[in-house]
């Protein structure tokens, strides 16, 4: 597997960062291995206002993971925020990136009528959500009063850049990635079937739950995972990343084809078949439920809605 983190010595360094609260400020740390205990690093005052894009800037400038800054906390005693909670631009998103979703969401009528031999795309269906729509794990998903009754929810394995790029070729993607994290990409069905695009329903505050934190890419690979959402305890979506129609390569060459890419983006990669709007009738999200996700090598990302 080819990716950000060389390993001249042969041995594979492994690397969880995560953006949290203690005494009253943003800290970036690396996680233990049991993932009990987080250490902060040594970032300076950038950290403390983007979080974890300190470090992804400063290590695609040539900086190696910094020092510990303090003694190891328990992670039970920090707030865990978003590993980037203020994204450098908006996130890039994939629509319709495994089969059976895009069959399902064909069939909802969202989209708009059509043809069979239009369920699955030709190319990558690429949109955003602003940056401002993120939280943290843990953080309420709030569903907004009188404006929309279809909150959906949509589990996806997200890839954070690491080395800025334009006109990537596949083979030299990977290159490109510093990790993953995970990303719920919140959405309002009835806004995106009235607006006839994808923006306004997915960027509404609150919609776009991130974390736990960061995995580099010797955690895992990102094309050999698997990604489950749970509403409360009911399993809705479970797929592993051999699906999707679209692999990462391909997603990051299409994107950054006359886009440069930057440290720190964020690309969702597309959600599995289960979301709400796909049941007949839809499971859309309420008040009281809890939405939980967890994707293989990463952990698992869990948020009320109210």
């Amino acid at each position: 597997m080819t990716g950000f983190w060389p390993s001249p010595t042969g041995r594979k360094e492994t690397l969880k960062i995560a953006t949290f609260w203690w005494a009253g400020r943003r800290h970036v740390g690396r996680l233990s291995a049991d993932e009990r205990d987080v250490t902060p690093l040594a970032l300076g005052d950038r950290a403390h206002a983007v979080g974890a894009l300190a470090l992804v800037e400063a290590m695609a400038e040539g900086s190696p993971v910094p020092k510990a800054s303090g003694a190891a906390l328990p992670l039970s005693a920090v707030k865990l925020d978003a590993p980037i909670p203020v994204p450098r631009r908006n996130i890039f998103c994939v629509g319709l990136n495994y089969r059976a979703h895009a069959s399902e969401f064909a069939a909802s009528g969202v989209g708009g009528p059509r043809a069979p031999q239009q369920v699955v795309p030709e190319f990558p269906v690429i949109f955003s959500k602003v940056p401002e729509s993120v939280i943290a794990p843990d953080a309420a998903i709030r569903i907004p009063d009188g404006l929309s009754s279809s909150i959906d929810y949509e589990a996806e394995l997200a890839v954070v850049i690491g080395k800025s790029g334009t006109n990537i070729p596949p083979s030299r993607a990977m290159d490109h990635v510093w990790g993953y994290t995970i990303v719920n990409d919140v959405t309002a069905r009835d806004l995106q079937r009235r607006h006839q695009q994808w923006l306004l329903g997915k960027s509404l505050d609150t919609f776009a739950p991130m974390g736990p934190w960061l995995a580099c890419t010797n955690e895992l690979d990102g094309a050999h995972t698997r990604v489950r959402c749970w509403i409360n305890d009911e399993l809705r979506q479970d797929a592993p990343t051999e699906d999707l129609i679209f692999d990462i390569p391909t997603l990051i060459s299409t994107i950054s084809a006359g886009i440069t890419l930057y440290p720190g983006d964020i690309i969702a990669t597309g959600t599995p078949a289960g979301v709400g709007i796909g049941f007949d009738p839809p499971k859309f999200l309420r008040r009281g439920d809890r939405v939980r996700i967890d994707i293989q090598g990463i952990g698992t990302l869990s948020n009320p809605v109210e």
